[in-house]
This record gives C-alpha cells, sequence and structure tokens, in this order.
C-alpha cells in the first residue's frame, strides 16, 4: 500500500470497524435493556410481523376468556335462583302434604294455603326480577338464544349460543301448569284436589330440575371453552417468546465480544491516525 497524506485508507478500515462494532454494541444493549431481540420491524422483519400477529391473538385470546366467565356468571345468576325457587316448591309440597292429611281443620288448613300463596307469590317476584346486565333471564321475555364468544374469529366454532329456552317464564304458573287461582282452590276444596296440588308441585320441581340440568350442561361448555382457550394461551405465549423475547446468555456474550472489539479499533485507530506522520521521516 503507498504511503500517502491525504488518504490514510488504515484509518478508514479501522473507523469502519469501529462503527460496525458500536453498533453492534448498542444493539446488544438495547436488546438486553428491553428483554426484547426484535425492538422493530428493521431488527427482523418477518419476526416483527410473526410476533405482532402473536400478540393480537393473545388480547384476543384474553377478551374470549373473560366471555366465558360472563357467559357463565350469567347461567349461575339463573341457577342460584332456580335453588330459591326450589326451596319455595319444597316447601309448599311439605305444606301440601300436611293438608293432604285429614287431621288438619279448618284454620290449619286455611294457614297452609296463606304461606303456599305467599310462597308462590315469591316465585313470581324472583321470575320477574332475575336479570344480568340488564338481560331477564327467567320471566319469558328472553326467546332468542345468547351468543357468546368464546373465540377468536368468525367461524361457528368460536361461539357457543346459550338456547333460548334457558330463559323460558319460571312464575308459578309456568312451573305447574296450572294457573296460582286453580292451585289456590285446591287449598279450598281439599280432599282428593290436594293429591292434584302434589302432583302440580311436583311436575314445578321436575321442571325446574331440567331446566338447571341444562344451565349445568351449558355452563360445562363454557368452561371447556376457557381450559381450552388457556391452552391456546399457554401454547401463543411461548411461540411469541420464542420469537420475540432475548436470550441473556446469548446476548451478554455478543455485547462482550463487541465490547472487545469496540475497545481493540478504538486502540487502532489512534495507530492507525498516526501512520501519515511517517512520511515526515521521508522529507
Amino acid at each position: 500500500m503507498a504511503l500517502t497524506i491525504n488518504t490514510n485508507m488504515s484509518s478508514l478500515l479501522v473507523q469502519k470497524s469501529l462503527t460496525s462494532a458500536t453498533k453492534s454494541l448498542n444493539k446488544s444493549i438495547e436488546r438486553m435493556t428491553t428483554g426484547y431481540k426484535i425492538n422493530s420491524a428493521s431488527d427482523d422483519a418477518a419476526g416483527y410481523a410473526v410476533a405482532s400477529n402473536l400478540k393480537t391473538q393473545l388480547s384476543s385470546i384474553s377478551v374470549a376468556q373473560d366471555n366465558c366467565e360472563i357467559g357463565s356468571s350469567l347461567l349461575t345468576t339463573a341457577s342460584d335462583n332456580y335453588d330459591l325457587i326450589t326451596t319455595h316448591l319444597q316447601r309448599i309440597r311439605d305444606l301440601t302434604e300436611e293438608a293432604a292429611n285429614g287431621t288438619y281443620g279448618t284454620a290449619a288448613v286455611a294457614a297452609i294455603k296463606s304461606e303456599v300463596t305467599a310462597r308462590m307469590s315469591e316465585i313470581d317476584r324472583l321470575s320477574k326480577s332475575t336479570d344480568y346486565n340488564g338481560i331477564n333471564l327467567m320471566d319469558g321475555s328472553k326467546t332468542t338464544g345468547i351468543n357468546v364468544q368464546v373465540g377468536i374469529d368468525s367461524s361457528s366454532n368460536s361461539s357457543i349460543v346459550l338456547d333460548g329456552t334457558l330463559f323460558a317464564s319460571a312464575n308459578s304458573s309456568a312451573l305447574t301448569g296450572v294457573s296460582n287461582t286453580t292451585l289456590q282452590g285446591y287449598y279450598t276444596t281439599g280432599g282428593t284436589n290436594f293429591n292434584t296440588a302434589l302432583d302440580a308441585i311436583d311436575k314445578a320441581i321436575s321442571n325446574v330440575t331440567n331446566r338447571q340440568t341444562k344451565i349445568g350442561a351449558y355452563q360445562n361448555r363454557l368452561d371447556s371453552a376457557s381450559d381450552a382457550l388457556n391452552v391456546k394461551k399457554t401454547n401463543t405465549t411461548s411461540s411469541l417468546s420464542t420469537i420475540r423475547d432475548t436470550d441473556v446468555a446469548e446476548e451478554s456474550s455478543s455485547y462482550i465480544s463487541a465490547q472487545i472489539l469496540q475497545q481493540a479499533s478504538a486502540t487502532l485507530l489512534s495507530t492507525a491516525n498516526q501512520a501519515p506522520s511517517i512520511a515526515l521521516n521521508l522529507i
């Protein structure tokens, strides 16, 4: 290589190495500081696109899990109120059994009828007042099903439709199959109409049991969907971590290597910058 004063090729080469080492050092510092090996699209365009898509999926999965929990809470609200109704119906049945016994006088039967009427009225009140987020669950006004979004796309596999029959009217007449007036009449006439009352109450209890069984089946579906989402969330998170997260052990080695190259380049640059002065010895 020619010995020149105006152009110091040695210095230019060392400067290039110093710049490269400094960039590598800064990149390692950034990756270890943020914990991500992909901090911008320029780091890895394809990886950045995949990571962005996975982040979107994770966000959607979290929303879908919340949807499952909300749907389950809705069904729990209905189920808990059916438990209350069952308690009233069982008490009414016990009272009816007592009234059917011929040892009770008119006054006792009248007292039984009074409690039966009160409990039937409470069942009617519960059926009208039970709601969840403004959705009436037991008054029969909700005739269509409720869609619960349990997936992250628009396919039919991403939703569970809670059947409209889950929200059928649960007032005393709907459950027993007879009007309150007719039912109360059984406690007035006495005799074998008490048997008729027992049949009506048994029908109501069976009706409630069937509804709760159906509610439980849908709750199991929502729980299953939530579990599946949790598995998907775990696997998606693992994939995102593989693509995006910094391997600190590997990056720390790169950091040390870049640091050594930077220091060596800085030392050599000082030497290279002195090379043109050798030409003075020839003058």
